[in-house]
């Protein structure tokens, strides 16, 4: 599996599958959340919430993933994933893995090729940039048919931070 990095907006990629960093209730927020939830429409809530009314009845948890439609993006699905938040006293980074793990694991199972990604938990979840890129660099390639994934990395500086992390990695 190729994993590249790229500046730019994440509800504007072409790939099979965009992860949307959401919080447990699925039911959109703000940062990357909610600018998937609006750039998809009214499809991607309605099945939010339907796995709500159904197997989330308490929330997709910390680390877990699950897909529905993309709606109008351009995009076949969005694979829904909660990442922890950041904790100077205690070590989640194993939670925050879990993430793009379970991401591709859902990915695979869709027979998605290609895969987007947002930094997840470094915006309002507060994971420091350079470790969040460090940690999702570090998500072992198991899938068999995701041949690309993309880190989509929001502003000029982050995308930096990330060039700098995954060329001394």
């Amino acid at each position: 599996m190729e994993i590249t990095l790229v500046e730019g907006d994440i509800t504007t990629q072409r790939v099979d599958a965009i992860v949307n960093a959401a919080n447990s209730s699925l039911l959109g927020g703000g940062g990357v959340d909610g600018a998937i939830h609006r750039a998809g429409g009214p499809e991607i809530l309605a099945e939010c919430r339907a796995l709500r009314a159904s197997r989330y009845g308490k929330g997709l948890p910390t680390g877990q993933a699950v897909a529905t439609t993309a709606g109008r993006l351009p995009a076949r699905w969005v694979i829904h994933t909660v990442g922890p938040v950041w904790s100077a006293t205690e070590d989640r980074s194993a939670l925050l893995r879990d993430c793009y793990a379970n991401s591709l694991r859902i990915a695979d199972e869709l027979g998605a090729t290609t895969v987007a990604f947002p930094l997840v938990s470094a915006g309002v979840y507060g994971w420091p940039v350079e470790d969040a890129v460090r940690q999702a660099l570090t998500v072992p390639a198991t899938p068999a048919r995701v041949t690309e994934s993309r880190l989509v990395l929001f502003g000029a500086g982050t995308y930096a931070t990330a060039e700098r992390v995954a060329a001394s990695a």
